[in-house]
């Protein structure tokens, strides 16, 4: 593992850091990328296995996306998007527009998905207050789900592990169970788990009373929380309770959007949702710039006009929303997608992975597979009748820290090793990501006598 000069990263503090110690020394430092792959600063060439975070979609070194990026800081490096307008913001709203499903037509731009998020949560507050409901402010979320880093975003997030040292919004935010399949009991098959589940949900509308239940906020495949794919029927079955109670259904496709299904938004194509928010970030500009959006439908919108003449402002934004080189960046992404046929291309190869992933369960300590499109959740457990889950988190750490000495990167959160390559992965680079992954367990395995 190649280290950078721990005399200057201490002072980089990074997400997630351990304060008590003297910055990440123990962090690889990359200098270089191209396709797939990224270069240490010793020249070792890694395979991109986390696709950055989730967020490399076209890969890396677009000489499309660096031109485009260029172009536009020449001629327009930035402009107030409370006073003024980019042409090329204006027309990325319009494609995204066209792109989304149903009437999410209103594209609202932010810095990343955390502020997405909030942003969802802060409308769906507006809207209630527009709406002369000011007690319609509780939201559920789920055990599991992540949906940022902002107070309210984080708050939302169900990651037990990150909640316990930092302050939360908890009296108007609720958690639900986790529709984690292999976690139910052995007699209780995936139907009637799928029920529980989406029981879990009414039930806390009718606890907490749909009058001050304002939404819903989930992620289709929770990512974050390591590919923890919901029972076929779930998320479709959760917008319509949703509707049952007048309960706003927003989406977190931060990770999902933009390719990592095959499609540029899962809700609808592949889940059968029309949600009345959407939230995107990652794949939007394929992480080369940072840049989130909020799409909200057009029947907000209508119900927000329609309950008075009187200005209803929505007061929130951010110095960077609608950025004009983020969104050059996000057009020239898009080019790509249609230009290499990127959507067909996931589609076409997504079984190739799963099947390639699958191929792991014999390895011993893998107790569950999960996988959805390009993106996949390898479970780990040392002992599966004596759960402990600060060891297993220690093994998969292990796990990531023996695929880096075989040339392969690999996100472990908690006990699960995840992978969501860029899109443009091939066949035979599937199976040396598949390889390299193997090699990696076996080491880690052997380190254990």
């Amino acid at each position: 593992m190649t280290q950078s000069d721990s005399t200057q990263d201490r002072h980089f503090l990074p997400p997630w850091a351990d304060v008590t110690q003297n910055g990440p020394d123990d962090f690889t430092e990359l200098n270089d990328s191209n396709g797939i792959y990224v270069t240490d600063s010793a020249g070792n060439e890694l395979l991109d296995g986390p696709g950055g975070m989730w967020c490399v979609n076209a890969g890396h070194g677009r000489e499309e996306i660096i031109e485009a990026v260029t172009r536009q800081m020449r001629g327009l490096s930035y402009a107030s998007p409370w006073t003024m307008a980019t042409p090329i913001t204006t027309q990325l709203s319009a494609r995204l527009a066209s792109l989304a499903p149903g009437d999410l037509n209103n594209v609202f731009f932010t810095t990343g998905g955390s502020t997405a998020v909030d942003s969802a949560l802060r409308f769906s507050y507006f809207y209630n207050n527009c709406l002369g409901r000011p007690e319609k402010k509780h939201v559920i979320a789920r055990i599991n789900g992540y949906h940022g880093s902002t107070y309210l975003s984080s708050s939302c997030s169900g990651k037990m592990r990150e909640k316990l040292q930092m302050d939360m919004k908890d009296d108007t935010i609720h958690l639900i169970p986790c529709p984690k399949p292999n976690s139910r009991p052995k007699d209780v098959s995936i139907k009637a788990f799928c029920d529980e589940k989406v029981a879990d949900l009414e039930n806390k509308i009718l606890e907490l009373g749909a009058d001050k239940v304002a939404a819903f906020v989930a992620e289709p495949i929770l990512a974050s929380g390591g590919v923890i794919v919901p029972p076929d029927g779930y998320f479709k079955r959760c917008h319509a309770v949703c509707k049952k109670y007048d309960v706003l259904f927003i989406a977190d496709e931060v990770v999902t959007a933009f390719g990592r299904l095959g499609y540029h938004f899962a809700s609808e194509d592949v889940f059968g949702v029309v949600p009345d928010m959407i939230t995107t970030a990652k794949g939007l500009t394929s992480g080369y710039v940072p840049m989130g959006a909020l799409f909200i439908a057009d029947h907000l919108m209508d119900d927000i006009k329609n309950a008075s003449n009187d200005a209803r402002y929505f007061t929130n934004g951010f110095t960077y929303s609608g950025h004009p080189v983020a969104a050059a960046a996000a057009m020239a992404n898009l080019d790509i997608f249609e230009k290499d046929n990127l959507l067909d291309h996931v589609r076409a190869i997504s079984p190739y992975f799963r099947d390639s992933m699958q191929s792991l369960a014999d390895i011993p300590v893998v107790t569950d597979l999960r996988v959805a499109g390009l993106m996949a959740g390898i479970e780990v457990e040392l002992d599966a009748d004596n759960p402990n889950e600060d060891r297993d988190c220690d093994f998969a750490l292990k796990v990531d820290e023996s695929c880096q000495k075989h040339g392969l990167l690999v996100r472990p959160i908690y006990n699960a090793c995840v992978m969501s390559p860029p899109l443009t992965i091939t066949k035979p680079q599937i199976d040396d990501m598949v390889q390299r992954l193997r090699a990696g367990f076996t080491d880690a395995i052997r380190d254990l006598s």
